[in-house]
């Protein structure tokens, strides 16, 4: 009998290490250097990207600018690539995300919400953005993050507005293409509107997605990208959720007259003004499910992708991948792969994220089911505001949390999963990875 229990603990810990090492696979996939590296080029005077070639001119500058949580990464790829060029830009990026640079000026601010240093950056690229040249060429490289860290809010309203705004809708169960349509909105910056502000005709987005369905109009607020949302659209949302009351008058009355016709649109398909601008995704989820999907089948997993545009409730997606685990068809051991990205309707006061809220719903289902491991992680390394990347759960945790008198359904009422997952063991800290390519949810069947 002991022998049974000791092969059983084994054959648990064996999954929990092909899991991590299959989410590890996913995101060395979506690495921004590997990237770059594959959609740049640089040789006697041109410079391509993607499809597009620009002859670099005695008196041209390539400005190279960007924001999100993979800024810093890409940038330091171009930098490399780009050899022997006059070189100037500005990237903003998330706090303890920097990497060195030689050309590039790096800035650091907020995500999820914004903050000062993120609006100073953000003027500052506009400044620089202003000081182009026709014969030069900007490069602008989007990832997951943007939309905070490139950081304005309207006339008239000030930064605390704009975070309280941010935070009602981080809280309110709305999905990232809801939220955007109102960031976009409250902003001069995004949907559209900065390629307006430079000077060149030559322009191209690198864009790495974090967004289901890959909508470049959406990932990071499309700040180079024409914007088919309204204001009508954003007032849409907050009525949805039950915000609008909750507003700050000056926010409210901004959003009126933007639906009145007395404040601009943004930047609409077929704008002239952005016909110039060259926006190309380069890295997405589809990718680096790919990639786990290849490591997965390497360890000897039967391994399919159930989805790769998963949204929802982040319990319903938990009851989801349990279901597909415990009705798994094909052979053992097997690995049933998702991508794409929950949302969690906040409730309670504790500390989580929506990947460790997945991972202990899934946890609470499975409390009695042998053989059956559930992991979701973000590929940014980042999960709500905690030091976590995500979380795994599986019997033995499961196990261990009922040993320590933890009760699992209070924890994940009260939003509180990075407490019980630290407490039993169960969370994945990776640090920053430099990429953001929205999360991988995995199960593993023995």
């Amino acid at each position: 009998m002991l022998t049974g229990i000791l092969i059983f603990l084994s054959q648990e810990r064996m999954q929990r290490e092909d899991a991590i090492s299959i989410f590890q696979a996913a995101v060395a996939a979506v690495q921004p250097a590997h990237l770059m590296h594959q959609h740049v080029r640089c040789r006697d005077g041109v410079l391509s990207v993607c499809d597009q070639s620009f002859n670099i001119t005695d008196g041209s500058t390539v400005w190279v600018f960007g924001a999100g949580k993979a800024a810093a990464s890409m940038a330091q790829a171009l930098e490399q690539i780009l050899t022997g060029v006059q070189l100037k830009g500005l990237v903003i990026t998330k706090y303890e995300h920097a990497l060195p640079l030689k050309h590039i000026i790096l800035k650091e601010a907020a995500h999820p919400v914004p903050d000062e240093n993120g609006v100073k950056a953000t003027a500052e690229m506009a400044a620089l953005l202003r000081s182009t040249g026709p014969e030069d060429i900007v490069l602008f490289l989007l990832s997951g993050g943007a939309s905070a860290l490139l950081a304005d809010y309207p006339a008239g309203a000030d930064l605390a507005q704009v975070q309280q705004v941010f935070s009602l809708l981080l809280k309110s169960g709305a999905d990232i293409y809801e939220m955007n349509i109102v960031r976009k909105h409250l902003s001069a910056v995004k949907g559209g509107q900065l390629p307006l502000l430079a000077n060149t005709k030559a322009w191209c987005s690198l864009i790495l997605s974090d967004v289901v369905g890959d909508d470049l109009s959406i990932i990071g607020s499309g700040p180079t990208v024409a914007d088919p949302s309204t204001f009508g659209d954003a007032m849409a949302v907050l009525d949805k959720y039950a915000l609008t009351s909750q507003l700050p008058p000056v926010i409210h009355a901004h959003l009126q007259q933007g639906c009145a016709g007395k404040i601009a649109e943004t930047p609409k398909p077929g704008h002239a003004d952005l016909a110039h601008v060259h926006n190309f995704l380069t890295g997405s989820n589809h990718i680096a499910l790919e990639a786990a999907k290849k490591q997965a089948i390497s360890l000897g997993y039967d391994t399919e992708i159930l989805s790769s545009t998963a949204t929802g409730q982040a319990t319903d997606l938990a009851e989801k991948l349990v279901s597909a685990a415990r009705s798994w068809p094909g052979k053992k051991p097997g690995c049933i792969l998702m991508g794409g990205e929950s949302t969690v309707t906040v409730k309670g006061d504790g500390l989580g994220g929506r990947n460790q809220q997945l991972a202990l719903a899934a946890g609470i289902l499975l409390e009695n089911i042998p053989g059956i491991l559930i992991l979701s992680a973000g590929t940014d390394g980042t999960d709500g505001p905690t030091d976590a990347a995500g979380a795994f759960s599986d019997k033995e945790l499961m196990q261990k949390a009922i040993e320590k008198e933890l009760d699992a359904d209070a924890y994940l009422y009260h939003n509180n999963a990075w407490h019980f997952f630290e407490k039993t063991g169960g969370l994945i800290k990776t640090g920053p990875t430099q990429t953001n390519v929205m999360d991988i949810m995995l199960a593993i069947i023995s």
